[in-house]
């Protein structure tokens, strides 16, 4: 975890030094010497970059976690992770369906850093984006009584800053996620 942490602050710190640099330099041209768009493109280009390593940094360790278990999860489009393990029955879950869900939310080192434990379940409606967007897309894949595994990169999370509580800056989940009810509202 302390790895993962260190190299995840240092690399925030990184981009935000990169950021004010650019930033302290625009600010201390004259006007007669300011310059066009065009020559922030190489440094547009470099945080592009930047940005583009570190997402394939999480994806690697995303893959490195999911190797070290051994689970066969299919991957989405968005960079979601999932495994059904005990399948449900009944209709999929749509947009504006109401569920209600028992849950486990681990970071990659298992840490815990929430459950359904303390409450008994958590209800959501799909599509009010009242949960974590990898969550809700996760829960597309599912049907009453299903039980799944997520794995949810940052950009789905908590992004940048994590839950400024628990869940640290760009952290990946792993969400353990048991389906208890669907209800489509009448309309």
């Amino acid at each position: 975890m302390n790895t993962i942490t260190s190299i995840s602050s240092r690399l925030v710190l990184w981009q935000l030094f990169f950021l004010f640099s650019i930033f302290f330099v625009a600010c201390i041209q004259t006007p007669d010497k300011v310059s066009s768009g065009t020559d922030i493109k190489p440094a547009a280009d470099s945080i592009v970059a930047f940005n583009h390593e570190i997402v394939r940094t999480e994806m690697q360790e995303i893959d490195d976690f999911i190797n070290r278990y051994h689970w066969e999860m299919t991957r989405t489009e968005t960079g979601l992770r999932y495994m059904i393990y005990n399948a449900g029955k009944g209709p999929f879950v749509k947009k504006g369906d109401l569920v209600e869900l028992k849950y486990k939310i681990s970071l990659l080192n298992g840490d815990v850093v929430g459950s359904s434990e303390s409450s008994s379940t958590l209800s959501v409606e799909i599509g009010k984006r009242n949960v974590v967007s990898g969550l809700e897309e996760g829960l597309m894949f599912m049907n009453k009584g299903t039980h799944a595994k997520l794995i949810v990169p940052s950009h789905l999370a908590y992004g940048l800053l994590g839950d400024m509580a628990k869940i640290p800056a760009r952290a990946a989940l792993v969400i353990d996620v048991e389906l208890c009810s669907v209800r489509t509202p009448k309309k």
